[in-house]
């Protein structure tokens, strides 16, 4: 659950006479819960790496996506979001985040157009300003949510943000994921900030995330969906095998996946599981046709439902669910 691998810097390999060097490295988008920086992680790679939700805290550890472009190679790194922490899960997922950001190259901050400038964001500001080498970037998000004069004012309110903390804003960048507006100009405005450097990752990878990893958030990222309130915090999603299935044709594979769901209490069960059976069909039949997509394989998902106690604050829970 580490952030990136450490590196050292390489000499720029520049390319033929007259252009400019390649550029490679890391940028974390770091803010509050529900800043949008999943969303926007996904448009910068052009294909779902990071699971969203309009559940705040969705990200549990750091997802990495990588952008391919001629002049460079830009690994994002989408973190949780920063929070006041009420379980021992929420420690440690802010560890994740602050290890995260003493390692990457940029940092971009996402504070969302629609919503006022609160203490979450001056907390999260301040510390930042703490990291003296590091250039920051201010992404206004959810651009596409505010008309124009909502947008000025919320510009106008980052830029006075920085100057009342002292933190000097490298870009200042409006931009909606959603919309696919000025997603291409922000990356256009991170690539200059790296440094000079060889390709990290092969041409077609987007991600370094493992399969297994990914199924699993994916399942997650199902079982989010209209959920009460009181559940999102209690899922988690470990897949214990994927095994291609014995005596299948070449032409016709099927992929055979155990996975568990587990939750904080035996109340729980039955949110999750619905009259039925019916919301946890309704979760594997979601989830089994995103995991499809992103294997290319057809898939046979298996899900049970487990409790495992008060688990985000238990150290051995925690450990055994991968956090």
């Amino acid at each position: 659950m580490g952030a990136m691998s450490a590196r050292t810097p390489s000499a720029g390999t520049a390319g033929p006479a007259g252009m400019s060097p390649h550029r490679s490295g890391f940028a974390c988008f770091v803010g509050r819960p529900n800043a949008g920086k999943s969303t926007l992680t996904n448009a910068l790679v052009g294909q779902k790496v990071a699971i969203t939700s309009n559940r705040p805290q969705t990200t549990r550890h750091t997802v990495r996506g990588i952008v391919h472009r001629p002049d460079a190679q830009l690994i994002l790194v989408d973190t949780p979001g920063l929070h006041k922490p009420r379980t021992l899960l929420g420690e440690r997922l802010n560890d994740v985040v602050r290890t995260t950001w003493a390692e990457v190259d940029v940092i971009g901050f996402c504070l969302p157009a629609d919503q006022k400038l609160g203490p979450g964001d001056t907390f999260i500001a301040r510390e930042l300003a703490g990291i003296r080498k590091t250039p920051k970037v201010a992404i206004v998000t959810k651009t596409d949510l505010v008309d124009a004069d909502q947008l000025a004012r919320q510009l106008i309110a980052v830029d006075r943000l920085g100057q009342e903390i002292g933190l000097e804003w490298a870009e200042i960048v409006p931009v909606s994921a959603v919309g696919d507006t000025q997603v291409g100009l922000l990356a256009d405005l991170l690539v200059p900030l790296l440094p000079e450097g060889p390709q990290l990752y092969a041409e077609g990878d987007l991600t370094d995330e493992p399969e297994q990893v990914m199924v699993a958030e994916l399942i997650r990222e199902a079982a989010l969906e209209g959920v009460r309130d009181e559940l999102p915090h209690s899922i988690a999603v470990v897949v214990e095998e994927m095994i291609p299935r014995e005596g299948r044709p070449a032409d016709r594979p099927l992929l055979d996946i155990h996975a568990n769901l587990y939750i904080e209490r035996p109340s729980q069960k039955g949110i999750i599981i619905g009259p039925k059976g019916a919301r946890l069909k309704e979760v594997g039949m979601k989830s089994r046709h995103q995991i499809e997509g992103l294997l290319g394989t057809p898939v046979f998902l298996d899900l049970h439902v487990k409790v495992a106690k008060d688990w985000q604050r238990d150290p051995k829970q925690l450990r055994k669910l991968g956090f």
